[in-house]
């Protein structure tokens, strides 16, 4: 007969579902600290040991990672799907940059499209309230804030899409962004009128998604990136031609 026993769950398997959940969904981040055993307990309704086993579980399946003296974070293994040479590889070669961004493009375009649809009152919230930060940090004169928070747009965009391996895919890509492995946000914001261009784009894609206008939210992402694109291989320009140019007067120079 094709029956078999039914085991009852352990506690500390049903914790462990619970954390795996969290990271996911990408409420738990790479990197990010846990609570403290007493507090992590107490919030869950479990017994200490109960908690350690399951966290030992995490550990041994490389989600969670203890630091001695610090406590247990989220390991930071889970924020890059690519290895440190393949990584040097792409910052060391401008066709890499432009794939980057035509990737961008792509998958961003169907994750605003998704999240026009799908996402819930409160992600659009959340969108709106990192937009809102953006307009207040575009009146400063440094540009690092505003810059900063055009990642956090992006990536709000992405988890209201609902889709987990385009969440994880992303938070990879934007981790080597941060890490300015294919260009410097900053660069590009320092710019006033790239500055006033970009805020405009970031404002015709949220309208879009607060309008829950799937096509105009694809189209205001394409259009935003494909700038963003344009601008890049514009700076890479000058910045070649002024190193020409620098050559060149050095040699004039020295023929006085």
């Amino acid at each position: 007969m094709p029956f078999e026993k039914i085991n009852p769950e352990r506690v500390s398997d049903n914790v462990t579902k619970q954390i795996e959940k969290l990271i996911l969904r990408g409420i738990l981040r790479p990197g990010e600290r846990l609570p403290s055993e007493r507090d992590l307990s107490e919030k869950m309704g479990v017994s200490r040991p109960s908690l350690r086993e399951a966290i030992g579980t995490l550990e041994t399946r490389g989600l969670l990672t203890t630091r001695k003296g610090s406590g247990i974070y989220v390991a930071d293994v889970l924020g890059s799907a690519f290895s440190e040479p393949l990584i040097q590889l792409f910052a060391s070669h401008d066709e890499a940059l432009y794939d980057y961004l035509a990737f961008r493009r792509d998958l961003e375009g169907l994750a605003a499209e998704r999240a026009a649809r799908m996402a819930s009152d409160t992600d659009l919230k959340v969108i709106s309230a990192i937009f809102h930060k953006m307009e207040n940090a575009h009146t400063k004169r440094n540009p690092a804030e505003e810059a900063a928070l055009d990642a956090e747009f992006h990536m709000a965009i992405i988890e209201a899409s609902h889709n987990v391996f385009m969440l994880h895919m992303m938070r990879s890509m934007f981790e080597m962004l941060r890490a300015g492995v294919f260009y410097n946000r900053q660069v590009m914001f320092k710019v006033r009128m790239t500055r006033e261009a970009l805020l405009e784009q970031h404002r015709n894609i949220h309208d879009a998604l607060i309008a829950r206008n799937p096509a105009a939210a694809k189209q205001a992402v394409e259009v935003h990136l494909g700038f963003v694109k344009d601008s890049m291989l514009e700076n890479r320009k000058a910045q070649k031609n002024e190193s020409i140019a620098k050559l060149r007067y050095a040699h004039e120079k020295n023929r006085d």
